[in-house]
């Protein structure tokens, strides 16, 4: 403890790092007082219905990803999520289009013009949801919350401006953080927003376990230890990594074969366990929204009752089985997408490098495809299991739904992620400064005179 509270008195001493970590806090202070700004045109203290829409399940999840704005009516109800479902969709069609593929190869340029296409997409996606959030306003909220009529034209057009004008402004708070400040600005906006929730969570789990006696203190704190527990699983998993050896020949002036094997630098590359990350679980968790909502339009049919009840169920045997197995096929899916083997093959080969006992090229790729193949199966497995972990401890006697959802799920991998990506960035700063880094696992540096 007393090396990490010295490893941030030195962060605080490097002038360019302060003065990221300032801009940083500062651009998520402005985040989080807008997502408390309620619409105009809508009574801040008639959003009882809504927040209890948001109390539990798939309403809780939608909320945590917003901050909160989505109970709140916010200017920011929408959240960042637009721009994240622009991505997802830009990535993918990457694989399909040839323009895309094309200005994947073209280096920053090419990046630039993808992010602009991500702009223009996110602003068509919040143009679409805009709409479907003022009628779930218009038809969970009582008319007297509305200090005009929902139905209008004037409160429909100038709240979906506003809302597409909130995700545009929470866009371009994320990419000045990614500029300006330290780690990744748009997965920073989701774990404040993440964050926000937690002390409400664990004090209304408080008060239903210790005020209210279903199991006193010594039940809260093994639900602590195991909570803490699980984000130490999650740590180890999302740095876990299968190391595969690497050599690489150096010619010498003889020539000799032998000689130049013997001076090969050897290395390894670095095959996560979980190279796809939280995708598979924001993937699945979009397509089990699905059923639901196309039930919900045959609202007097029996079986689309039926399956509206098990699929707005997350603690539910159904929804979760069927959440398990989307997440263990989009955790394949996504990892073949993301994870090049053939491009590390060519790239390797062209560098001089090869994996000892295997051939450059064709069989090199064949290799990592399989070995890739071989440690995303536990990868999925686990992550599917931390992703139902919170129905199991909600079941085994965790009384708040809000308290459980954070035992696993999107909300603890980000909070798990985001974290270790942002201590990595502070921790190369000070590594390059010759001070200790923050993670133990860093390499330490003497101060230099």
């Amino acid at each position: 403890m007393k090396k990490f509270i010295e490893a941030l008195r030195n962060a605080w001493k490097i002038e360019e790092l302060k003065n990221r970590i300032l801009v940083t806090l500062g651009l998520l202070l402005v985040y989080r007082f807008g997502a408390h700004v309620t619409l105009p045109g809508i009574d801040a203290t008639g959003l009882t219905n809504l927040n209890k829409q948001a109390q539990g399940g798939i309403g809780w999840l939608i909320d945590v990803f917003t901050g909160g704005a989505f109970s709140q009516a916010s200017v920011f109800a929408l959240g960042i999520m637009p721009y994240i479902s622009a991505s997802i969709v830009v990535q993918l069609m990457g694989i399909a289009v040839p323009y895309l593929q094309k200005l994947q190869k073209e280096g920053e340029s090419g990046r630039k013009t993808i992010n602009q296409i991500t702009r223009w997409l996110t602003i068509v996606i919040t143009l679409v949801q805009g709409p479907g959030y003022i009628y779930n306003l218009h038809s969970t909220l009582p008319a007297d919350a509305f200090l005009m009529p929902s139905t209008s034209f004037q409160f429909l057009f100038s709240s979906v401006l506003i809302l597409t004008t909130g995700t545009i402004f929470a866009m371009w708070l994320g990419e000045k953080i990614t500029d300006k400040g330290i780690g990744n600005g748009i997965s920073l906006l989701i774990l404040v927003g993440i964050i926000a929730r937690l002390p409400t969570a664990f004090i209304q789990e408080f008060s239903l376990v210790v005020t209210q006696d279903k199991g006193g203190p010594l039940l809260l704190l093994l639900e602590v230890v195991v909570w803490l527990g699980v984000i130490i699983a999650c740590i180890l998993m999302v740095m876990a990594v299968r190391k595969i050896p690497v050599q690489y020949a150096r010619r010498t002036a003889s020539g000799d074969f032998e000689q130049d094997m013997f001076d090969g630098n050897r290395q390894w590359i670095p095959l996560k366990l979980n190279a796809s990350g939280v995708m598979p679980i924001i993937f699945a968790q979009a397509i089990m929204f699905i059923p639901a909502a196309l039930a919900g339009m045959a609202k007097e049919n029996l079986a689309a009752q039926t399956i509206t009840a098990q699929f707005q169920d997350v603690f539910g045997l159904v929804y979760n089985l069927v959440f398990a197995l989307l997440i263990i096929i989009f955790t394949y899916f996504y990892t073949a997408i993301t994870v090049p083997t053939n491009k590390m093959a060519d790239d390797l080969k062209r560098s001089g490098g090869f994996i000892p006992g295997v051939r450059p090229g064709v069989e090199t790729g064949d290799y990592l495809d399989r070995i890739m193949s071989l440690i995303t199966f536990p990868g999925s497995l686990f992550l599917a299991f931390i992703a139902v972990f919170p129905a199991v401890v909600h079941n085994l006697g965790v009384q708040s739904q809000q308290w459980a959802l954070f035992y696993g799920g999107t909300s603890l991998l980000i909070m798990v992620g985001v974290a270790i990506d942002t201590i990595q960035q502070i921790n190369s700063y000070l590594l390059n400064r010759h001070y200790d880094g923050l993670m133990k696992g860093g390499k330490n540096r003497k101060a230099v005179a």
